[in-house]
């Protein structure tokens, strides 16, 4: 018979028994995947390789960065996605093939992972926390990340506008199951959006539909696709350009892992802040996202989903999350998976993008509010309004050229030097971590999950 799951949770699964440990496993899986799978749909990297490595980075990240103590689980980053918009318009790559541009972009997230998530991690280790952060407080991060979600907004625009109803109809799946929702199905209402609205797809597309209907799904990939292969490898491209466009990014999601760090440690209640330690979680977060960028997957992030079944099985070993892993790197060697995942109707990933990007944006606004950053102070103001303007107002960059060579800083790469400095010489401050645990944690809310509804 199951064991019941007692009110201040399991830490060790296994007196649950295998099956039971297998489904709870499924359910991580579930819940990562619809988020995961939409930042390859979005940007052109393989689906397949993005499954992979966000199982084996997550496996790598438990035993080698966090003593296999934290509960957490690394997904695509949605944070990223301006970053590859920008290189696909940037003038120095529209010309080249979708290819060589995803190449470049990785490349530049690369450095960035590297250079920014172990610098920060070791000056952690070296002087604590409290320190550190004073100076990437949220009046600088989180309009940075309002600026990531609004300058993807054109783009969600334009691919709802192929099939607006079938887009809407994603839109409406999402908010009904995040508000409505019950038990798991609360947890993963985007991954409901994809499945219900792509259902209707199939159906209408087989019933004979016209117009913006007929023609949007094209099942000779998934028929030609082989159900067992290995996943594709894309080795990344680097130039300074590509790296100050996605570099500065990682100021946002160094933030975020921060706080889900922060959120893990709550719904557990286990400090792993301290132990293993924010400084080794960072690390490797930022190597394995390193790694999937070398091969040809997106950068990774801890996830919010995955915290958020956490807090609903009241399930917290660590096990659980490395048996979903698990299933993560099978499915990226299942091809024909992947293919079908790829025959989604492009409407439909702009009504997900729709609740998406807004959401970015909603989260860098909510995390004003909930650190107290009070915009009737005239030195908060100014910060947000420089970093807001930078961030969206300096659409192609800014080139000069050092020793020959043309260098690009973008807006967003502008917007966190100024928003730095700023924060650094103007007098005053409303934010210090350590003085309020419950402001600490939602200081970097995992960009692109799903916001809680208190």
């Amino acid at each position: 018979m199951k064991k019941a799951v007692p009110s201040e949770g399991i830490y060790d699964a296994r007196e649950l028994g295998s099956p039971t440990m297998l489904f709870l496993g499924l359910q991580h899986m579930f819940a990562f995947f619809g988020a995961t799978v939409l930042v390859p749909l979005l940007t052109g990297l393989s689906v397949q390789t993005t499954l992979f490595m966000a199982g084996a980075c997550t496996l790598i990240f438990h035993f080698l960065f966090t003593k296999r103590m934290v509960p957490a689980f690394l997904g695509s980053s949605f944070a990223f996605l301006g970053g590859y918009a920008m290189i696909k318009a940037s003038p120095a790559y529209a010309d080249l093939p979708l290819e060589e541009q995803l190449a470049y972009a990785n490349g530049g997230a690369i450095i960035g992972a590297i250079v920014c998530y172990t610098a920060l991690a070791l000056i952690i280790k070296a002087i604590g926390v409290k320190r550190t952060l004073k100076y990437l407080p949220p009046v600088v991060t989180s309009p940075m990340i309002i600026c990531i979600g609004l300058s993807l907004a054109p783009s969600a625009i334009g691919n709802a506008s192929q099939n607006w109803l079938l887009a809407i109809i994603a839109i409406a799946v999402v908010i009904i199951f995040n508000v409505w929702g019950k038990g798991i199905f609360n947890i993963v209402p985007i991954l409901m959006g994809v499945i219900i609205s792509y259902v209707i797809a199939v159906v209408a597309q087989l019933a004979g539909a016209g117009g913006a209907w007929a023609g949007q799904i094209d099942f000779s990939t998934v028929a030609n696709a082989s159900w067992v292969g290995l996943p594709p490898i894309m080795f990344p491209k680097f130039d300074f350009t590509a790296i100050m466009i996605m570099a500065p990014i990682c100021l946002a999601t160094m933030m975020e892992h921060i706080g889900d760090i922060s959120a893990i440690s709550a719904t557990t209640k286990k400090n792993f802040v301290e132990e293993p330690g924010l400084w080794r979680t960072l690390l490797g977060d930022g190597w394995m996202s390193a790694l999937s960028l070398a091969v040809g997957g997106p950068p990774n992030t801890t996830y919010g989903e995955n915290t958020g079944v956490l807090a609903l099985s009241k399930v917290f070993d660590p096990r659980v999350v490395r048996i979903g892993a698990a299933y993560a790197v099978i499915f990226g060697f299942m091809p024909k998976i992947a293919a079908i995942i790829n025959t989604m109707p492009t409407a439909i990933i702009g009504g997900i993008s729709f609740m998406l990007y807004g959401m970015i944006s909603a989260i860098g606004v909510r995390n004003m509010y909930e650190n107290h950053v009070s915009l009737a102070k005239s030195r908060n103001l100014i910060i947000v309004s420089v970093v807001l303007v930078c961030g969206l107002g300096i659409s192609e960059g800014i080139t000069f050229a050092i020793g020959g060579t043309d260098i690009t800083l973008t807006g967003m790469a502008i917007a966190a030097i100024v928003g730095i400095i700023l924060n650094a010489v103007l007098p005053g401050k409303d934010y210090e971590y350590g003085k309020d645990p419950e402001a600490d944690t939602n200081q970097g809310i995992a960009i692109g999950a799903r916001p809680s509804r208190d």
